[in-house]
C-alpha cells in the first residue's frame, strides 16, 4: 500500500506541476476584457464587485495581490497566478479521481500489482488529467482573473473527498470526509456555485457504498440528491439571509434597534439551535442526524465568508455595487445599480 501510495502521489504531483508550468507560462499580462479587470480591482481594494460578490475569491485575491509589491502593473499577473495555481491544483485532484477509480478495477492486493498494473493506473490518470490540463475552455479559465479556475478547484477537492469517504466508509470516524466536504462546499459558494452541481453525484456515492442497490433505491437517491441541492441552494444560501433579513426588520422597525441586530440575533439563534441539536443526537445515538447537523453547521461556517461583502460596503470604498449595508439590499440586487 505505501508503495503504490507514494507511486500515485509523485504521478500526481507531477500532473500539478506540468499543467502548473503551462498555465504560469501562459497567463494573460493584464486583465482580459470582461469581469476579470472588475474582480481583479475588486481584490486589490477588497472593494465590492456586482453580486452576489465572490468574497472568498476577493479574500484569496487580497492576498496575491501582497504579492505585487506595490508594482500596480503586477497587481492583474498576481491574480492571474492564483488561478493558474488553483487549475493546476484541479487538475491534481482529478488524476487522484481517476487513479482511484481505475484502482478499483484491478482487484488484486497491492503486493500483486505489476508494472503493468502500474502503467496501467497511473496513465489512465496522466491521460485524463492532461487531456483536462490542454481542453480550450479550462486551458482559457486557467490564465485569467475569474471565479471559474477557483471554482474548478474546490468542486476537483470535494469530489476527490467524497471517493476518500467511499474508501474508508467502513472504518471508524470515516464521516469526518462528509463534514469535510459540507465546509469546503460552504467556502466554495464565497467563489461560485458550480461546486453544488455535485451533490447529486455525492449523494449517489454514498448511496451504492451504504445500502443495497434496487431500482426503487437509485429514483429515491435522485430525489434526495436534488432535494439536498434544493436545500442548500434556497434553503441555506437565500433562506439564510432572506430569515435574516425579516429579523432584521423587526428588530429595527418595531423594537428600535440598530440594523444587524435582528439578523445577529438570528445568527444566535442559528448557533445555539445547532449546538442543541448535536448534544441531542449524541444523547439519543442518532449518528447521521449528528453528521448532517456538524455538515450544516460547516456548510454555515463556510458561508460566514460573506461577511467581508458587508464589511467593506460599511467602509464605503470606491467600488461598492448594490451598497449591501443592510440584510435585504445584500439578498435583493438594487435597480439603482
Amino acid at each position: 500500500m505505501k508503495n503504490y501510495n507514494k507511486i500515485n502521489n509523485l504521478t500526481g504531483w507531477i500532473a500539478f506541476a506540468i499543467a502548473a508550468f503551462t498555465y504560469l507560462s501562459t497567463i494573460e499580462p493584464t486583465g482580459s476584457f470582461w469581469d476579470c479587470g472588475e474582480f481583479i480591482a475588486s481584490a486589490y481594494k477588497l472593494q465590492v464587485g456586482h453580486p452576489p460578490g465572490a468574497s472568498l475569491f476577493l479574500l484569496l485575491g487580497r492576498i496575491f495581490t501582497m504579492f505585487a509589491g506595490g508594482d500596480v502593473k503586477l497587481v492583474p499577473v498576481m491574480v492571474n497566478i492564483m488561478s493558474a495555481l488553483s487549475s493546476a491544483v484541479t487538475i491534481l485532484f482529478l488524476f487522484w479521481s481517476i487513479t482511484h477509480l481505475a484502482r478499483k478495477l484491478v482487484s488484486l492486493p497491492d503486493d500483486q500489482l505489476t508494472v503493468g498494473h502500474y502503467l496501467m493506473i497511473m496513465g489512465s490518470g496522466f491521460v485524463g488529467a492532461a487531456a483536462y490540463t490542454w481542453s480550450d475552455s479550462f486551458w482559457f479559465s486557467a490564465v485569467e482573473g475569474e471565479v471559474y479556475a477557483m471554482s474548478s478547484m474546490f468542486t476537483a477537492i470535494v469530489f476527490w473527498a467524497m471517493l476518500k469517504w467511499e474508501h474508508h466508509a467502513n472504518e471508524r470516524h470515516a464521516d469526518r470526509w462528509l463534514i469535510l466536504i459540507a465546509y469546503l462546499m460552504g467556502l466554495s459558494i464565497g467563489v461560485h456555485l458550480l461546486n453544488l452541481l455535485t451533490i447529486p453525484a455525492l449523494a449517489y456515492v454514498y448511496y451504492f457504498k451504504r445500502y443495497k442497490v434496487t431500482t426503487a433505491g437509485i429514483v429515491k437517491t435522485a430525489i434526495m440528491g436534488v432535494a439536498i441541492l434544493g436545500i442548500v441552494q434556497y434553503g441555506v444560501i437565500q433562506g439564510f439571509v432572506k430569515i435574516g433579513a425579516y429579523f432584521d426588520l423587526l428588530f429595527v422597525n418595531s423594537f428600535g434597534l440598530p440594523i444587524w441586530s435582528g439578523f445577529l440575533f438570528f445568527v444566535a439563534l442559528i448557533v445555539t439551535g445547532i449546538v442543541f441539536g448535536l448534544k441531542y443526537t449524541v444523547k439519543k445515538n442518532k449518528p447521521i442526524w449528528n453528521t448532517a447537523m456538524l455538515c450544516f453547521a460547516f456548510i454555515i461556517l463556510g458561508y460566514s465568508s460573506y461577511a467581508q461583502v458587508v464589511i467593506r460596503s460599511l467602509a464605503n470604498p470606491p467600488m461598492d455595487e448594490n451598497n449591501p449595508e443592510h440584510a435585504f439590499a445584500l439578498l435583493i440586487p438594487s435597480s439603482n445599480n
